[in-house]
Protein backbone atom coordinates (compact mmCIF):
# COMPACT_ATOMS: atom_id res chain seq x y z
CA UNK A 1 0.00 0.00 0.00
CA UNK A 2 1.39 3.39 -0.98
CA UNK A 3 1.99 5.77 1.90
CA UNK A 4 0.16 9.07 1.45
CA UNK A 5 1.92 12.07 2.90
CA UNK A 6 -0.27 14.82 4.27
CA UNK A 7 1.01 18.28 3.57
CA UNK A 8 0.13 21.28 5.64
CA UNK A 9 -0.02 24.54 3.77
CA UNK A 10 -0.18 28.04 5.16
CA UNK A 11 -2.20 30.29 2.90
CA UNK A 12 -1.38 34.00 2.98
CA UNK A 13 -4.01 36.13 1.29
CA UNK A 14 -2.99 39.73 0.58
CA UNK A 15 -5.92 42.12 0.65
CA UNK A 16 -3.97 45.38 0.53
CA UNK A 17 -0.50 46.60 1.31
CA UNK A 18 0.37 45.78 4.87
CA UNK A 19 -2.64 43.57 5.64
CA UNK A 20 -2.80 39.80 5.35
CA UNK A 21 -4.89 36.87 6.45
CA UNK A 22 -3.42 33.51 7.40
CA UNK A 23 -5.23 30.20 7.73
CA UNK A 24 -4.04 26.63 8.09
CA UNK A 25 -5.29 24.08 5.53
CA UNK A 26 -4.54 20.46 4.65
CA UNK A 27 -4.24 18.79 1.28
CA UNK A 28 -3.45 15.27 0.14
CA UNK A 29 -0.98 14.30 -2.56
CA UNK A 30 -0.80 16.55 -5.60
CA UNK A 31 -0.77 15.07 -9.09
CA UNK A 32 -0.56 16.27 -12.69
CA UNK A 33 -3.92 17.63 -13.89
CA UNK A 34 -5.84 15.19 -16.08
CA UNK A 35 -9.21 15.64 -17.75
CA UNK A 36 -11.69 17.77 -15.85
CA UNK A 37 -9.88 17.37 -12.50
CA UNK A 38 -9.09 20.94 -11.57
CA UNK A 39 -9.47 20.93 -7.80
CA UNK A 40 -5.83 20.59 -6.71
CA UNK A 41 -3.28 19.58 -9.34
CA UNK A 42 -0.25 20.76 -11.32
CA UNK A 43 -0.95 22.06 -14.84
CA UNK A 44 2.74 22.59 -15.67
CA UNK A 45 5.89 23.84 -13.99
CA UNK A 46 4.51 27.32 -13.30
CA UNK A 47 0.72 26.85 -13.02
CA UNK A 48 -1.32 24.88 -10.50
CA UNK A 49 -4.89 24.53 -9.35
CA UNK A 50 -5.21 24.77 -5.57
CA UNK A 51 -8.66 24.14 -4.11
CA UNK A 52 -10.33 25.18 -7.38
CA UNK A 53 -8.25 28.36 -7.77
CA UNK A 54 -5.90 28.55 -10.75
CA UNK A 55 -2.54 29.97 -9.63
CA UNK A 56 0.11 31.29 -12.01
CA UNK A 57 3.36 31.20 -10.08
CA UNK A 58 5.05 34.54 -10.61
CA UNK A 59 8.57 35.68 -11.44
CA UNK A 60 9.56 32.53 -13.33
CA UNK A 61 8.59 30.65 -16.48
CA UNK A 62 8.95 26.99 -17.41
CA UNK A 63 9.02 25.36 -20.85
CA UNK A 64 5.67 24.69 -22.52
CA UNK A 65 4.45 21.10 -22.75
CA UNK A 66 1.85 21.68 -25.51
CA UNK A 67 1.40 25.21 -26.88
CA UNK A 68 3.87 27.84 -28.09
CA UNK A 69 6.62 25.22 -28.18
CA UNK A 70 9.72 26.85 -29.60
CA UNK A 71 12.17 24.10 -28.66
CA UNK A 72 10.31 21.10 -30.06
CA UNK A 73 10.70 17.75 -28.31
CA UNK A 74 13.52 19.07 -26.14
CA UNK A 75 11.19 21.71 -24.71
CA UNK A 76 8.37 19.21 -24.16
CA UNK A 77 10.70 16.85 -22.28
CA UNK A 78 12.04 19.71 -20.17
CA UNK A 79 8.45 20.90 -19.49
CA UNK A 80 7.55 17.43 -18.22
CA UNK A 81 10.64 17.39 -15.98
CA UNK A 82 9.69 20.81 -14.56
CA UNK A 83 6.14 19.63 -13.83
CA UNK A 84 7.37 16.42 -12.18
CA UNK A 85 9.87 18.36 -10.07
CA UNK A 86 7.21 20.85 -8.92
CA UNK A 87 4.94 17.94 -7.94
CA UNK A 88 7.83 16.34 -6.05
CA UNK A 89 8.60 19.58 -4.21
CA UNK A 90 4.96 20.12 -3.24
CA UNK A 91 4.40 16.54 -2.11
CA UNK A 92 7.56 16.25 -0.04
CA UNK A 93 7.71 19.58 1.78
CA UNK A 94 5.63 21.96 3.82
CA UNK A 95 4.97 25.10 1.82
CA UNK A 96 3.24 28.46 1.92
CA UNK A 97 1.24 30.31 -0.72
CA UNK A 98 1.14 34.07 -1.09
CA UNK A 99 -1.40 35.54 -3.53
CA UNK A 100 -0.96 38.82 -5.44
CA UNK A 101 -4.21 39.48 -7.32
CA UNK A 102 -5.00 38.64 -10.95
CA UNK A 103 -2.59 38.52 -13.89
CA UNK A 104 -2.99 39.26 -17.59
CA UNK A 105 -5.05 36.13 -18.34
CA UNK A 106 -7.25 36.25 -15.22
CA UNK A 107 -5.20 33.76 -13.24
CA UNK A 108 -4.35 34.48 -9.62
CA UNK A 109 -0.67 35.38 -9.32
CA UNK A 110 1.08 33.62 -6.45
CA UNK A 111 4.37 32.61 -4.91
CA UNK A 112 4.93 29.23 -3.27
CA UNK A 113 7.75 29.03 -0.75
CA UNK A 114 9.45 26.04 0.83
CA UNK A 115 11.44 26.99 3.93
CA UNK A 116 11.23 30.60 2.75
CA UNK A 117 12.61 29.81 -0.73
CA UNK A 118 10.50 30.51 -3.83
CA UNK A 119 9.90 27.26 -5.76
CA UNK A 120 10.67 29.27 -8.91
CA UNK A 121 14.18 29.92 -7.61
CA UNK A 122 14.61 26.19 -7.01
CA UNK A 123 13.49 25.34 -10.56
CA UNK A 124 15.69 28.09 -12.03
CA UNK A 125 18.71 26.82 -10.08
CA UNK A 126 18.01 23.28 -11.38
CA UNK A 127 17.78 24.58 -15.00
CA UNK A 128 14.08 23.68 -15.29
CA UNK A 129 12.88 27.29 -15.52
CA UNK A 130 13.96 30.85 -16.30
CA UNK A 131 13.34 34.11 -14.48
CA UNK A 132 10.37 36.07 -15.83
CA UNK A 133 9.99 38.33 -17.72
CA UNK A 134 13.58 38.90 -18.80
CA UNK A 135 15.24 35.50 -18.41
CA UNK A 136 16.66 33.83 -21.50
CA UNK A 137 14.33 31.21 -23.00
CA UNK A 138 17.39 28.97 -23.47
CA UNK A 139 15.37 25.84 -24.29
CA UNK A 140 14.28 27.43 -27.60
CA UNK A 141 17.86 27.32 -28.87
CA UNK A 142 18.09 23.52 -28.88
Amino acid sequence: MKKITKIFISFVFLFSAGSSYQAQAETGPIYKCKGANRFTCVVDGDTIWLRQVKLRLKDFDTPEPQTNVCGGNFERKLANKASKRLIELLNNNEWTVEKFGKGKYGRTLATIRINGVDVGDILIRERLARSWPDGDEWWCQN
